[in-house]
């Protein structure tokens, strides 16, 4: 045997490819179901039905509901925080327009499920009462980080002079945050645009005034 395949040979094995994509299937069908609905509301039964997987399956990935619920906040984590990336760091774009973009970009993702679908930290948010702390201490997490990505953006912004000196970047950013998170749930509950829009445009006015 090789040092290659010896070094290979140890520690945790490595989960056979079928066994991934049970586990992809399982996140897939709570980030559809928990975007349009709640955590409390959502049964395991109805995300093994969603997934086509047994509820030993479901177990054997996951130690509970709120380990799975765990694992669908790192998910979306990661899939939107790829998305702020690639808007707020291209440098093709002005630091104000960047933000722009994401807006338009997060309205469009809305659209495509006609607003039935909205951000899943902002859903389990309001569900507090059904998390457990660690849930609640990883959703404050996740927005902290979205916050660090924006703020950074904004501080290139008013470097740039697209904002003003007496600009805070980091209270900007929270500002953003949390009327952004409101804009979406009023657009879902709606089913139409305009609460981001007028939200956008209250956001914009503030840090150009």
């Amino acid at each position: 045997m090789s040092d290659t395949e010896a070094k290979r040979g140890r520690g945790r094995p490595r989960k056979a490819p079928d066994d991934q994509l049970v586990r992809k299937a399982l996140i897939r069908a709570g980030l559809v179901s928990l975007t349009e609905r709640g955590f409390s509301d959502v049964s395991v039964d109805e995300i093994l039905s969603a997934s086509g997987t047994t509820k030993g399956t479901f177990y054997h990935h996951f130690k509970s509901k709120a380990d799975y619920g765990q694992a669908l906040i790192e998910a979306y984590d990661t899939y939107f925080a790829g998305k702020l990336d690639r808007w707020l760091s291209d440098a093709s774009l002005p630091p104000i327009e960047r933000l722009r973009g994401f807006i338009a970009d997060a309205e469009q993702g809305m659209a495509r499920f006609a607003f039935r679908r909205g951000c899943l930290v902002g859903n389990l948010g309001q569900e507090m009462a059904a998390l457990t702390p660690d849930m609640c201490d990883q959703l404050i997490e996740v927005l902290q980080g979205w916050q660090a990505r924006t703020a950074a953006c904004l501080t290139l912004a008013r470097n740039e002079g697209q904002i003003s000196d007496d600009k805070d970047p980091e209270a900007l950013a929270e500002f953003f945050w949390i009327g952004w998170e409101g804009a979406v749930l009023r657009a879902k509950l709606e089913r139409r645009p305009e609460p981001l829009r007028r939200f956008a445009e209250g956001f914009f006015s503030l840090i150009n005034a």
